[in-house]
Parts: structure tokens; C-alpha cells; sequence
């Protein structure tokens, strides 16, 4: 789960609710403080769940809450509440740590602590990083709560300082795929580095439109008038590091004035994902709006996420053309590292040929992901 548990610092400690903000223009207000039988009641609702499926948490801009003189005590509520394998990955931290679950190596990074690459979060990604076997864990995938890559006004740019400094170490050691959540809506984005389309980046995808008291974004930052201002969107942690373009469509523009070459696929619905990991290949992501009735047919967003390890070399410096020699684990036309996904006729994940080998499920920022790591499903070399 990236982040944003329970709103519970949306409320005053006597339940109400406060003003939305910390700095409006009612300093007589009552602002918003915690109330933790928020919490409780969150661990209640939730409890029919994590009784029986492992949940990993990690901490989103909500659960802060400032709390004491000056609000010097902070995510008082998510360190007391969670217990995550902080020292067991060797950060000591419960804001950043990382776990295998089948063929899968997990990192979980705390975007509203230093990121920075002189700071302890950075030297133990670096580390953590290296251990990594991928005949044991073929794949890794990464999760924050922010996103680094977003076409919405709402928090467009805003943790632009964080992609600058870790981005580079993750694309020189093959992440596949990247969650975050902070933004209400839903975005798939093509791989991409550095903002250039690039075949051997990873996969992000924002899937915060699990649901929230707030609302559903709505606005892209490629909308005539939405573009916010670069004063626009400030980190709650962190510098500011807003930039325009410098290549590309969008070059010298804060915004691009349609929907970036990098963004494959964006809906402003409530939903959720299922990621299936086929074997050490091919993984299928699936997307799925509330509204719609669940069925095979009625995706709202559908692809096979491809590994390349041949032509994309760990801890590469330099970009590589790359494309899948591969055969498709399932009939019809497996969705090219590139490409954008099928709305139609996408294709469907082979239930038999394979033995399971995992099986487990995630939450992520109030969605719900299936991870299943199968054995392979066809034959190849």
C-alpha cells in the first residue's frame, strides 16, 4: 500500500473535521491535527484482509501528521502501527525497505524523508540494488507514493528534486516497474528515462484511484489553461526543482500542449490493478474501473510488460534500442515494450501449461494487486 492509509490527519483530535489546510486564511480555525480511531477503524475494515494476505506499507504525504510544538513529531501513527522487514533488508528505516515475494524483489522508497544521494536512503538503495539475484528474483519492482512521471495539474512536477537524484540508479539496474499512488487518477506511462521514451526504463504506472474523501482528478497539465505555475505544487517535503523541457515536442514549455509521447494511458475513473507475473519474462497488467461489471472482457486498461535482459544490460550508461525476440505467452499480439495497451481484444493470460509457484497479494494505496509468479507457460530458450 504507497501511502495514504486513512486521511486520519484530515481530522481535528476530537473527530471533526478541519480546515483542508495548513496555512489558510483562517488562522482561528481549527486545523487538522489526527484522530487516531480513524486509524483503529481503518485496522478494523481492513482486518478480514491482512489476516490472511501479507500487506507491505509505505508512508504517503497523509501520514505525516505534525504533531506536538511546531509539529516536531511526525508519522507518530505509521511507525507505531506497521511492522515492515526494515532491518531484515539492512535499512534500519521503516520509510525505505525492500523484500522478495516469489519471483519478485520489492522496493519500497519514503519519498518525505532525504532521497538525496549523499543521504542513507540513497547508499542503501545502492546496496540493495547490487544484492539482487535476478535468477532467484527475475524481476523489481519499485513503489513510492508520489509520482515522478504524471500529466495531471495536480502534483505535476512535484517531486521532480527525488526523480533527479534516484532515477538515474535504478534505470543502471533494470527496474521493470514503478507504483505510486498521491495522484487521483489512473496513468500508465510507455517506458521511459530522463523523459525520452527508452525501451529499457521502466514501466510507471499511477494507480491512485483506489478511492479517497477527497476527489477524482480530473485536469491534465496538457488542457488549455491547466497548466499549473511553476510556483504551483510544492513538495511537503523536499526542494523544489520544477523545469521545462529541453528537447522533444515540449521543448522550452513547463507544459506540453497535448498528452506526452511518454504517457500511454490516463483515465480519471476509480479502479484497480492486477498484476500477473507469467514467469521471468512476461508479467500482465491489468486495470479494471469500479463501475465496470469484473469479467476477462471488461478491462479498462490491459498489457504484457516484457523483460529484455539481453538487450537491456544491467547497470547500463547508455541507451539501447531493444525489442522482444520472445514469443507471446498467450494468443493473439503481445503488446510491444513500446506500445500502448489494448482496450480491445487484449490478450488473455495462458491459466494452464504452467505449475503455480506463488501466489500472494499486495495492497497497494488502497488498491488491490494480485501478484502470481507462475512457471513458465511456453516454451522458450
Amino acid at each position: 500500500m504507497v501511502g495514504d492509509m486513512t486521511y486520519a490527519n484530515q481530522y481535528r483530535t476530537t473527530g471533526g473535521r478541519g480546515v483542508p489546510c495548513f496555512s489558510c486564511s483562517f488562522p482561528d480555525a481549527p486545523l487538522r491535527e489526527s484522530y487516531q480511531p480513524r486509524w483503529d477503524g481503518w485496522g478494523r475494515f481492513m482486518e478480514s484482509l491482512t489476516s490472511r494476505i501479507p500487506m507491505m506499507v509505505i508512508e504517503g504525504n497523509h501520514e505525516i501528521e505534525p504533531q506536538g510544538h511546531g509539529g516536531a513529531v511526525t508519522f507518530a501513527s505509521y511507525l507505531a502501527r506497521f511492522a515492515v522487514p526494515s532491518e531484515e533488508s539492512g535499512s534500519n528505516s521503516k520509510f525505505y525497505y525492500s523484500f522478495n515475494a516469489g519471483g519478485i524483489h520489492f522496493i519500497m522508497l519514503g519519498a518525505y524523508v532525504d532521497y538525496n544521494q549523499t543521504g542513507a536512503q540513497y547508499s542503501w538503495l545502492q546496496k540493495d540494488l547490487r544484492k539482487v539475484d535476478r535468477r532467484v528474483t527475475p524481476w523489481v519492482v519499485a513503489a513510492w507514493h508520489p509520482p515522478w512521471y504524471n500529466s495531471y495539474s495536480s502534483h505535476y512536477q512535484e517531486f521532480e528534486c527525488m526523480r533527479q537524484s534516484m532515477e538515474g540508479l535504478l534505470y543502471q539496474h533494470g527496474v521493470d516497474i514503478v507504483f505510486s499512488g498521491h495522484v487521483h487518477a489512473y496513468e500508465r506511462m510507455n517506458r521511459v528515462f530522463n523523459y525520452a521514451l527508452d525501451p529499457c526504463g521502466p514501466v510507471y504506472i499511477t494507480i491512485g484511484d483506489g478511492g479517497n474523501i477527497e476527489k477524482i482528478d480530473i485536469d491534465h497539465a496538457d488542457d488549455p489553461g491547466k497548466c499549473p505555475g511553476p510556483s504551483d505544487n510544492h513538495p511537503e517535503f523536499g526542494a523544489v526543482c520544477h523545469l521545462n523541457f529541453t528537447s522533444g515536442p515540449a521543448k522550452g514549455m513547463f507544459c506540453w500542449d497535448r498528452q506526452p509521447e511518454w504517457s500511454a494511458f490516463r483515465e480519471s475513473s476509480f479502479g484497480h490493478g492486477i498484476l500477473e507475473v507469467v514467469n521471468s519474462t512476461y508479467a500482465l497488467w491489468t486495470w479494471h474501473r469500479n463501475q465496470d461489471a469484473y469479467g476477462e472482457d471488461s478491462v479498462g486498461d490491459q498489457i504484457y510488460i516484457v523483460r529484455q535482459p539481453d538487450k537491456c544490460s544491467l547497470q547500463q550508461t547508455t541507451t539501447t534500442s531493444a525489442s522482444s525476440d520472445n514469443t507471446c505467452p498467450s494468443e493473439g499480439k503481445c503488446a510491444s515494450p513500446m506500445s500502448n495497451s489494448s482496450r480491445s481484444g487484449a490478450p488473455k493470460v495462458i491459466r494452464s501449461g504452467g505449475y503455480l509457484l506463488w501466489n500472494a497479494s499486495v495492497v497497494i494505496w488502497m488498491v488491490l494487486f494480485s501478484f502470481v509468479f507462475r512457471g513458465d507457460a511456453c516454451s522458450h530458450s
